[in-house]
């Protein structure tokens, strides 16, 4: 058991953030999530895939920065070694994302590989497990952007939002969950679901939540994510709510949020063991 965790220690988890639903707090949590797990001893990548940058934005990185980028490293016109930048987050580094990536979905269609294009670029990374985890913020949709990151990943990792509609709205994902695990990556797995934007005076929120732990059982992670005006205003002043208010609920739950992700993945290793 103590060889098979020291081996998991040395090896990369790469877990897709996905929601096809825009608005459930998906950047939010890439953003913060990949803060918090880079306080520990290895590095962490955040891989932006969603041609709205904006989580290269919630870092703080300047949009003439962002070339090249995950659409050079798509589209084979750059080294993911030259696309990498450094973040202001010690041990937390990020690969960019442009506006060229809205074309991305047309110009890769007759590619060769067109669906592994992400894992085959971090297939390096991978053996050389430089990364404890790289996080891929997808875009809200389920395009081949999404499908990408979903080949290329371990894992997926849902946001879902305590409002109305909010698990009508995951059945297509699960789908195409499936659909990628019946196909191209019969190795990827359920992460975990997160509830976000919790509102403890909001009743929906709680039938929200009670619905996901009914339907979703311990999928559903115990940390849920308040509403919180702190984490609202992070992203316009280029920061991860963690470094603009570390004593906020918001930045405190996504501590909370990355050790349980931890402790999930030390009880993985150890099943497997």
């Amino acid at each position: 058991m103590h060889i098979a965790s020291a081996e998991a220690a040395r090896t990369t988890r790469v877990l897709a953030i996905a929601n096809q639903k825009g608005g459930v707090g998906k950047t939010t949590t890439a953003i913060n999530l990949a803060t918090a797990l880079a306080a520990g001893e290895r590095p962490v990548l955040l891989v932006d895939i969603d041609p709205q940058g904006n989580a290269s934005t919630g870092l703080g990185l300047d949009h003439a920065a962002r070339t090249p980028g995950t659409y050079d490293v798509l589209a084979d016109a750059a080294t993911l070694e030259a696309a990498i930048r450094p973040t202001a987050i010690p041990h937390l580094g990020i690969l960019p994302a442009s506006s060229d990536l809205a074309g991305a979905e047309v110009e890769l269609v007759g590619v060769d590989r067109r669906n592994f294009r992400l894992r085959d670029a971090l297939a390096a990374l991978r053996a050389a497990a430089t990364y404890r985890h790289i996080l891929i913020d997808c875009p809200p949709s389920l395009g081949l952007l999404t499908l990408n990151a979903l080949v290329a990943a371990d894992a997926v990792l849902v946001p879902l939002q305590c409002e109305f509609f909010a698990l009508e709205g995951i059945s297509q994902l699960m789908q195409t969950v499936r659909a990628v695990q019946q196909g191209p990556n019969p190795n990827l797995t359920l992460q975990g679901i997160v509830l976000t934007m919790y509102d403890r005076r909001n009743n929906l929120s709680d039938l929200v939540a009670t619905d996901a732990r009914a339907f979703f059982g311990d999928a559903v992670y115990d940390t849920v994510i308040p509403r919180n005006v702190r984490v609202s205003e992070a992203p316009s002043h280029g920061q991860p709510v963690l470094l603009y208010d570390f004593r906020s609920p918001g930045a405190q739950a996504y501590v909370q949020l990355a050790a349980e992700l931890l402790r999930r993945e030390r009880g993985l290793s150890e099943k497997a063991a």
